[in-house]
């Protein structure tokens, strides 16, 4: 029904508006949802281009019954019987990794908190306590997080749930091959304009080359990910 949970069926026609090239306004309108609903079940499952209708509703269910068996406390449930130095020592570790590597610093430690959870989910308010900043500060973060496919978020009752899929590199891969699709294709544009005969475009073209067939291996590589990975997850 409107403003519940999307079904198997909703999905169905999310899938079939995505292939039709309807746009995502156009799909909410038909399903009787908001847009920002169908924009963040797509964005959570694929993306518009890796959207399917199956792989979504499973996605759905196993993150269900991951929240059932999940502890809610608000703080790091990783560590178990380790010995929680050793564990925070890793965080650290974990975090600056993402840090050099291109992450603002706040976000890498969002990330890392709900990445190293148990249940690999947490509320908006147990990230606040734990990593002690304001409401304002992981609202950035994890807007910044979701809009790359990188968390999805959920709203329960009146909170408000981020957490990390078990699918998450498929989808931040997936992103970046999408981008270098795009990239390929202005600079392809690009190389017309200014004319493959001179500096410029002879520039565009090659980059362009270069970015296509990166894009393309980048694409492979992600779903023999997930045929050899997240699809054995359901035998």
């Amino acid at each position: 029904m409107p403003g519940g949970r999307l079904t198997a069926e909703d999905r169905r026609h999310i899938a079939e508006g995505l292939a039709a090239g309807l746009t995502y306004a156009e799909i909410a309108r038909r399903l009787g949802r908001s847009r920002s609903t169908v924009t963040r079940e797509i964005a959570r499952n694929g993306g518009p281009h890796g959207y399917r209708a199956a792989r979504a509703q499973h996605a759905t269910s196993w993150r269900a019954r991951r929240r059932k068996r999940a502890p809610r406390a608000g703080v790091p449930q990783a560590a178990g019987n380790r010995d929680a130095g050793t564990v925070r020592e890793f965080e650290e570790r974990f975090v600056a990794m993402m840090v050099e590597t291109g992450l603002a610093p706040m976000t890498a430690r969002v990330f890392a908190a709900l990445f190293l959870s148990e249940s690999g989910s947490l509320t908006a308010a147990e990230l606040v306590r734990q990593l002690h900043v304001s409401p304002a500060t992981i609202s950035h973060a994890t807007t910044w997080l979701e809009q790359r496919g990188m968390v999805a978020r959920e709203r329960e009752a009146r909170r408000m749930r981020y957490s990390v899929d078990v699918d998450v590199w498929y989808r931040a891969w997936t992103a970046s091959a999408r981008a270098m699709a795009i990239w390929a294709d202005t600079t392809r544009h690009g190389a017309g304009v200014f004319g493959t005969d001179t500096p410029t475009g002879d520039r565009l073209q090659t980059t362009s080359r270069f970015l296509e067939l990166l894009g393309h291996d980048m694409a492979q590589a992600a779903e023999h990910w997930r045929q050899a990975l997240f699809l054995r997850s359901k035998h």
